[in-house]
């Protein structure tokens, strides 16, 4: 038996019909060119039948919304699908089962997770082996994005020759011994938790009041500074998936030339790409939009639980040039990083639970969801340096899903694979029109900042 957290309690307690709480993905993979015709039915049939049973965290099942405990009636059956997509199934066709599928609710009297084998996927280019499609949500109240990163990392093999017999949800046995001796609050009284929250109120306070005198400060983000914007509405059930791949090399140039992070870099990309389709829509707003970045303070590495706070981020939307954007990204997120440095983890969390009320109550009553402290969020998950197999096939891409917020109808989550930059971008496809275009500007907008670096070496830009 585990206790929920404080976090994982959250997450569980605002999910509603139109407000699914499970994170996903979408990985690729390539048959290994001298496989046979059935081998994705043969990962299937041995999925199927594997007798092993499931390891954490795919075997913890909720009880009373007040802890996990281990599933004693597991069926696959329940968790895991094998679908074919009509030929030939270009990525239009696989993006738009799994935005369907992304719209669904997990079933909460089983264990928070479905898998899913998706067969049918047009080769990435004339002349490469065939595809095929695993997609994998859990819920956000088991796993932050870095821990689902960790899950994908553990479950699969660094080399093309190394056969894995066991199904993916049991494939964690090889790391159980790590995985367990890690898991936070483990064996741990509710009041011993109780009391350990209760010694941040001082110090947490103390910050609370600091961020007040603070803001008046250029850099500093009130909570009451997002402007009210066609992303934040109402939202429905529906969801549409849109992803694609970008040189992370591209990136890591343009944060060494003009001195900033990589992660900088990302935010004014889509910071650049979100201006450019709200002005095409004509819904630009005049004040700034404002992110809330996910900023992680896993300092283990655990591959469960919920770890990480939020950084309210200006993207500087209503600055026409690149480069002011950058500096005002940079700057936003400097001064949350400094504040968050001076505090210890449980502090961070509790210090977000209260500056962060006002979007807590919201999220919770859905009483006002063109108010929003923030009008979406993006988030940076670093994955795998080294290439990943399955069984000899060849993960080719990986592109993460998250979840949406009634008020919040985009998110932006990203995650790093080899030299790839993957991104997943989530909208409520009945609020948002003509999402797909984001993809084609969020390219301009890097090549863009390029430009200015490139321009610079030539001494044309100061």
């Amino acid at each position: 038996m585990r206790l929920l957290s404080l976090l994982d309690f959250m997450f569980l307690l605002v999910e509603k019909r139109k407000q699914p709480m499970h994170v996903g993905g979408l990985f690729l993979f390539e048959v290994p060119a001298d496989a046979d015709e059935d081998f994705v039915l043969t990962l299937v049939q041995q999925m199927q039948s594997s007798k092993t049973p499931p390891t954490f965290p795919f075997n913890q099942v909720l009880h009373n919304l007040t802890y996990w405990a281990k599933d004693e009636e597991f069926d696959v059956e329940h968790h895991f699908h094998h679908i074919a997509l009509p030929k030939p199934a270009r990525v239009r066709e696989l993006l738009s089962y799994i935005s369907k599928e992304h719209s669904r609710l997990l079933d909460r009297a089983r264990p928070l997770w479905e898998c899913h084998i998706i067969e049918g996927i047009e080769p990435e280019s004339e002349g490469r082996p065939k595809r095929f499609g695993l997609y994998f949500k859990i819920h956000h109240s088991l796993v932050d994005g870095i821990a689902a990163m960790r899950l994908v990392q553990k479950s699969l093999s660094q080399s093309p020759n190394e056969t894995l017999t066991l199904p993916l949800w049991a494939l964690m046995m090889r790391h159980r011994y790590e995985i367990e001796t890690i898991l936070p609050d483990k064996d741990r009284s509710a009041l011993a938790i109780f009391k350990d929250q209760l010694k941040t109120a001082k110090p947490v306070l103390k910050e609370v009041t600091q961020t007040l005198n603070q803001s008046k400060d250029s850099s500093f983000v009130r909570t009451t500074q997002a402007p009210a914007s066609i992303l934040n509405q109402s939202i429905s059930s529906s969801r549409r998936f849109i992803a694609d791949s970008y040189e992370l090399e591209r990136f890591r140039n343009v944060a060494s030339n003009l001195g900033v992070s990589l992660n900088d870099v990302v935010l004014t990309v889509c910071s650049g790409a979100l201006r450019n389709y709200l002005l095409a829509i004509d819904q630009l707003p005049e004040e700034p939009l404002i992110a809330w970045v996910p900023y992680s303070m896993r300092k283990d590495e655990s591959a469960s639980g919920n770890q990480f706070a939020f950084i309210l981020c200006n993207l500087g939307t209503h600055l026409e040039n690149p480069l002011s954007r950058l500096k005002l990204v940079n700057s936003s997120m400097n001064d949350g990083k400094t504040r968050f440095g001076r505090m210890t983890q449980p502090e961070v969390i509790n210090y977000s639970l209260l500056a962060y009320s006002w979007e807590l109550i919201n999220v919770l009553t859905s009483a006002y969801p063109k108010k929003q402290a923030f009008n979406l969020i993006i988030s940076n998950v670093p994955g795998s340096k080294k290439k990943l197999y399955w069984n000899g096939a060849e993960l080719r891409a990986l592109y993460p899903a998250s979840i949406l917020f009634n008020g919040q109808a985009m998110n932006i989550t990203l995650a790093s694979y080899l030299d790839k930059i993957e991104f997943g971008i989530i909208a409520c496809s009945k609020t948002l029109p003509k999402t797909q275009n984001i993809l084609k500007l969020l390219e301009s907008e890097l090549t863009n900042l390029e430009n200015i670096c490139h321009e610079r070496k030539l001494g044309i830009r100061e």
